[in-house]
């Protein structure tokens, strides 16, 4: 079942609520500011969800503009997302499958990032453990905010940044076998990379070019959080 609607005026709006296998769903908004893709509590003009269950879905994200947000709930095995954001100032806060309701197994997501002052959040598998997890970030511009955190099971986050103040905060936690790279260009950058898997057998890979900033790499095989 595919429920979605999408409501045209000085900023547009996205609602949809999708359960069953197998979807494909492309979702664009091109131009103008304001647009909202939604989910969890969006706003504007009020909205909720972006909410997929099922799986074996692919999801393919355009939004182009500044001020727009792609807010949500996705719930899948098998989940392959493509988001690309162009424009400066956008949200992003997507989490998937955080109640173990199907399991997160098989994640392909990809993330394309032109632009400045953006803040993306991504929660992967909150209580359950994605296996076969496949993270990539591009991130082109300046005082971006990228928070993260994948409860792993076998994992590759790649990360490549270039601009200046950008903020990498990544918690890698669950079991074993999480391999993160992160390749960035940029003065005054913020790190904060934590690998907690309980099993060890994580690897983590840097390279960094630029002037200034504060970097704190942390791996604990006692998958607790700490602090630098």
């Amino acid at each position: 079942m595919l429920s979605a609607s999408l409501t045209l005026g000085a900023d547009n709006e996205i609602y949809i609520d999708q359960s069953g296998d197998s979807a494909n769903i492309d979702l664009e908004q091109l131009g103008g500011d304001a647009n909202i893709i939604g989910g969890l509590d969006s706003v504007a003009g009020t909205l909720t969800p972006l909410d997929l269950d099922g799986d074996n879905l692919t999801l393919d994200i355009n939004q182009i503009g500044g001020s727009n947000s792609f807010l949500g709930d996705i719930l899948a095995d098998n989940f392959t997302g493509y988001f690309n954001f162009d424009g400066n100032s956008n949200e992003f806060t997507i989490q998937v499958d955080p109640t173990n309701t199907y399991g997160a197994d098989g994640s392909d997501v990809n993330v394309d990032v032109t632009g400045s002052s953006n803040e993306f959040t991504l929660d992967l598998a909150t209580t359950a453990m994605a296996s076969n997890t496949d993270l990539d970030w591009i991130i082109n511009g300046d005082q971006n905010v990228f928070d993260f955190d994948i409860n792993y099971d076998g994992a590759t986050s790649y990360v490549d940044v270039d601009g200046d103040s950008n903020t990498v905060n990544f918690e890698g936690s669950g079991a074993a076998n999480g391999y993160f790279y992160l390749d960035q260009t940029g003065n005054s950058r913020t790190f904060d990379i934590q690998q907690l898997s309980t099993l060890n057998n994580d690897w983590l890979k840097i390279l960094s070019t630029g002037d200034n900033g504060t970097v704190c790499v942390i791996q604990d095989d006692n998958g607790t959080a700490v602090g630098c």
